[in-house]
């Protein structure tokens, strides 16, 4: 408890700090510090977010606490998306969404289930749902693959005139769908999402802070979200990374950085179901409802957003739910799951590393 109390003691002063010089940052220094300070203020907000989605997820269960944390985690990641997209970034928006999604399978998971498995020797997550919610992402990779292929088939002529509509049209499938898993999650498979381990714990605040908390630190993370894309530009060039790299790995880790941190704490808490509920969840949410969701508003501000990514970051994403398959067909996991979780990650990091 002593130990927690001083965790927490230490991110309240780091978001201090670090808050407010990011805001200064962006109206005084712009540039460079601006993206520095603003990725560093993200952190403690992200575990402030973590802590109180991990008190109100032992009254919800796993199934709807783990959708709530995945809900608030990628409001971060929307709003950076919009603002880019507003910004006509459009290539560091679709990094970014592929970057989220590799991050939530093959990161948040992997990181989870090596934290989790270092003092087990398994740990074990319920593996109808786990599997489900692996089925609709390979619906996603459909989603996204569909236009590069057909694109690939037809020509850059006959692609430029429509892959958008194409792209409309499969967005709202999509968001269908999502709509659809939402009702399997909630209502009618709730008990899929049952979680053994949510007892009361000594040390939880009360419900109603943790919505408060809860919300200032998303509107905080939202706020210095939209500061640090204005400043991508400039620390593209001080750093000498590509734009596919920010986005597919900076902006995307800085983004989720909530549910890392609570995904991370569950497992530990050997909470493997909370876990992985919010990892898929997350991925889900960024796949099926964030994406199509930039695609129709493109669409409406002027700014022809598509689902036709690169091949390379489609095979990025079909290698990730491949791996994911791997590791659930037993509903089991451990250490080394979760290190080859970030073997692939990692693997794919350096790869996109050296795109242009």
């Amino acid at each position: 408890m002593i130990k927690r109390l001083r965790g927490e003691a230490l991110f309240v002063v780091a978001a201090t700090v670090f808050l407010p010089l990011a805001v200064i940052s962006h109206f005084a220094w712009s540039g460079t510090a601006t993206f520095v300070l603003c990725s560093v203020a993200i952190l403690p907000l992200a575990r402030f977010m973590g802590s109180a989605t991990e008190t109100i997820s032992h009254r919800l269960g796993s199934g709807l606490g783990g959708l709530m944390n995945a809900t608030f985690g990628n409001a971060a990641e929307l709003i950076l998306a919009i603002s880019a997209l507003r910004a006509g970034k459009l290539q560091i928006v679709k990094a970014s969404i592929t970057g989220a999604i590799i991050g939530n399978l093959l990161l948040i998971l992997g990181l989870s289930m090596l934290v989790g498995g270092l003092r087990r020797e398994k740990q074990n997550f319920n593996k109808t749902a786990a599997l489900a919610g692996i089925s609709l992402m390979y619906l996603a990779l459909v989603a996204i693959a569909i236009p590069d292929f057909f694109a690939l088939s037809v020509g850059p002529s006959s692609a430029a005139k429509i892959v958008q509509p194409l792209s409309i049209g499969i967005a709202v499938v999509m968001l269908v769908v999502y709509g659809a898993s939402l009702l399997f999650t909630i209502r009618t498979h709730a008990h899929l999402y049952t979680d053994d381990h949510a007892v009361a714990e000594e040390g939880h605040g009360s419900v109603r802070k943790a919505v408060v908390i809860l919300l200032v630190a998303t509107v905080a993370t939202a706020v210095v979200a939209e500061f640090l894309v204005h400043a991508i530009e400039d620390a593209n060039k001080s750093f000498g990374l590509s734009e596919t790299f920010i986005g597919l790995v900076v902006i995307a880790t800085v983004g989720n950085a909530a549910e890392h941190s609570t995904a991370v704490m569950m497992a530990a808490k050997d909470r493997m179901n909370l876990s992985f509920t919010i990892a898929i969840e997350s991925s889900k949410q960024i796949a099926l409802f964030v994406a199509p969701v930039l695609v129709l508003l493109g669409a409406a501000i002027g700014q022809p957003m598509t689902l036709e990514f690169t091949h390379l970051e489609v095979i990025a994403i079909g290698v990730s739910v491949g791996a994911v398959t791997l590791t659930a067909q037993d509903g089991r996991s451990d250490w080394l799951d979760g290190l080859m979780l970030l073997a692939v990650y990692a693997i794919l990091g350096v790869t996109f590393y050296f795109v242009p």
